[in-house]
């Protein structure tokens, strides 16, 4: 009997002995052709030998021998921004209309269809200067596509880039745009995106009474879905209600389209901005955590380039670190405009794989006047008054997170049906 061990040895020398030949070509069209095959192979022995390789990942809008057919003599409208784009980088619209599909209105969440607005802004509606077609805004006033906006069409596509956070409102557009497709009885079709924090779930769970746009459903605050996932979570536990969303059991014809290659344990780096102060991989993993700043006196910085990687306020202790927020894309008149803001950079850490509270904490116990740090809108971040009670009585950090491990277990006992990668 052979050994093991001999087909493993045997495996690399021949790996070895292909890019040996490799170099010795002296033609670079073949050079070229024979790495190409190399990746090929490698590609495909992936974790075997001992070689790790993954194949890459194939986006749901990548995927279009699955969708085109739905498409076929349909009249399409599309949810999306700057992020619904296929890995060669064509935007979703443009790769249809070349592949004669009938796009006939685009639905932009907040930030935008080329996601250029400041948080909060109103975004009007308009028309894409490219390709002619009208731009419907479901920000503001109009967060759910009305009757008269989705009349004639006969499928919606739902494709935006998600962060994996509660407060992160293009969840929310979700809903509503499920709801309105469950009302009009319109097909809605999800192409399915990595979560940049899929492996982390983690936060207080949202209470019922404090339901907001920027939290509308009882889960933690990183609940470790892709926006697929989530979509079957909403459409499962019949989440839409086409009035109040309290949940009277109504549900659309869902159809989501999946990654491939995809499990819960890849890392994803954003090939663009998901939004205008979310500039890198840093700022999205430590988004979730610096996020309840925004209910408190405390610039995450907004209005420099470290967006969400720094944090700090005129009423922190003067130290080495600062940064005097100016206005730039995305904060035409950010938090402490021209004043200097004492605090930490953050932008150099590890990753971190929880929500952590340190910073919140830390900033808290050392402001000048605690009465005024925080504001109304933490506990919507919160979803919960709990947060900001337990941080005013001085309870520590590991008490508080102590107190939302049931939750998070009920939680992720109720999602584990709606998963879709391992």
């Amino acid at each position: 009997m052979i050994p093991k061990l001999f087909f493993k040895n045997t495996f690399l020398f021949l790996v070895l002995v292909v890019f040996s030949c490799g170099n010795s070509i002296s033609s670079k069209k073949a050079k070229g052709k024979r790495q190409k095959a190399n990746i090929e192979v490698l590609n495909s022995a992936r974790t075997d030998n001992n070689i790790n390789l993954e194949k890459p990942i194939i986006l749901g809008a990548d995927n279009s021998v699955k969708y085109l057919s739905i498409l076929k003599n349909k009249k399409v409208g599309i949810v999306t921004n700057q992020t619904g784009i296929l890995s060669d980088g064509t935007h979703l619209v443009d790769f249809l209309l070349d592949q004669k599909v009938e796009v006939t209105k685009i639905f932009a969440p907040e930030h935008g269809f080329r996601g250029t607005a400041d948080a909060g802004e109103h975004v009007a509606n308009g028309k894409d200067s490219k390709t002619g077609l009208p731009i419907i805004s479901l920000y503001g006033n109009n967060k759910k596509p009305k009757p008269e906006q989705l009349e004639g069409i006969n499928v919606v596509i739902f494709d935006i880039q998600d962060v994996g956070a509660r407060f992160y409102t293009y969840i929310s557009t979700l809903l509503y745009v499920m709801e309105a497709c469950a009302e009009q009885n319109i097909p809605l079709l999800v192409l399915d995106r990595p979560n940049p924090n899929i492996a982390i779930v983690d936060g207080p769970i949202l209470e019922e009474e404090f339901k907001s746009f920027v939290g509308m459903h009882k889960i933690p605050v990183l609940h470790g879905m892709t926006i697929g996932e989530y979509a079957k979570m909403i459409n499962g536990e019949k989440w839409l209600d086409p009035s109040t969303g309290s949940g009277r059991g109504i549900q659309c014809k869902l159809t989501v389209i999946p990654c491939e290659n995809y499990n819960r344990n890849m890392s994803y780096t954003l090939p663009v901005k998901p939004s205008p102060n979310l500039p890198n991989d840093q700022s999205i993993n430590l988004y979730a955590s610096l996020c309840f700043f925004e209910g408190t006196n405390v610039s995450v910085g907004r209005g420099t380039n470290k967006q969400f990687q720094i944090y700090g306020s005129p009423f922190l202790p003067i130290q080495k670190f600062s940064f005097i927020p100016k206005p730039n894309e995305g904060a035409k008149d950010p938090l402490y405009n021209n004043k200097e803001c004492y605090g930490e950079d953050l932008s150099g850490i590890k990753k971190i794989n929880r929500l952590e509270l340190n910073w919140l904490l830390k900033a808290y116990n050392e402001t000048a006047d605690k009465s005024k740090f925080f504001n109304s809108f933490f506990t919507k971040l919160a979803g919960t008054k709990k947060l900001q009670q337990q941080i005013e009585s001085g309870i520590s950090e590991k008490e508080i997170r102590a107190s939302w491990q049931e939750g998070l277990k009920q939680f992720k006992e109720m999602r584990k049906q709606y998963l879709i990668y391992e």
